[in-house]
């Protein structure tokens, strides 16, 4: 284990003044968005600058449990400051799916394209005022194997009857945020990244952040 922790934690080098967090995800648009929200004194890493990583299986049924499974096994094997996250869209119509199974709705190799179809072939014939939806996020902060703190962030909207926009990733193109008229994948990335689930659970993260490391900026939203 020593031998391998090292690997890994060797695959970054470490930026003097910045605190380094490791993103347990290899989803590149995670990571960036999660750096752009959380701003300067981070310097943010994922699993894909770590080869060795293992594939942790999320076999939780809450987003809760996949987000510790997450951040307590890549912690374990770094040593490192993790923050893991499982979110999904929750569909009122369809009792609450994708749910944790979000990413993965039409099968463990679908394309957000493939998952976005799936998702409107089941809300075929059900009218706008019943295709009311939220976005939900659970992120969990572990080091060295041991769970620190979770924290959540929800955004209620709607699901459109085909996608529009061109920015963002999964089911961005088909959500329109409460208060929006406009797609996720149409707002782009700044405006998302003010009303996004994933924004909402970050501000906790950083106001957490700040707090244990006396003050290092982060993000300052106005809670909804």
């Amino acid at each position: 284990m020593g031998g391998f922790r090292t690997l890994l934690s060797g695959a970054v080098e470490e930026d003097e003044g910045m605190i380094p967090l490791l993103v347990a995800t290899r989803n590149i648009h995670k990571t960036e968005e999660i750096a752009s929200i959380l701003g300067e004194g981070y310097q943010v890493s994922d699993l894909t600058t770590l080869p060795g990583a293992p594939d942790v299986e999320e076999t939780g049924s809450t987003f809760l449990e996949n987000a510790g499974l997450k951040a307590v096994a890549i912690s374990s094997v770094t040593g490192s400051l993790v923050l893991a996250d499982d979110s999904g869209l929750e569909v009122d119509a369809l009792e609450g799916r994708p749910g944790v199974y979000s990413a993965r709705y039409a099968g463990l190799e679908a394309k957000d394209s493939d998952n976005n179809m799936k998702l409107l072939s089941e809300l075929e014939g059900v009218g706008e005022n019943r295709r009311t939806a939220r976005f939900r996020c659970v992120m969990v902060l572990a080091e060295a194997g041991e769970i620190l703190e979770d924290f959540s962030g929800s955004v209620e909207g709607r699901i459109l009857e085909k996608p529009r926009g061109h920015a963002g990733f999964g089911y961005d193109p088909l959500f329109v945020p409460g208060g929006e008229r406009k797609s996720f994948a149409e707002l782009g990335p700044d405006i998302k990244n003010g009303l996004s689930h994933r924004a909402r659970a970050m501000e906790e993260v950083s106001a957490w952040l700040r707090h244990r490391n006396g003050g290092i900026p982060g993000v300052s939203l106005d809670k909804a």
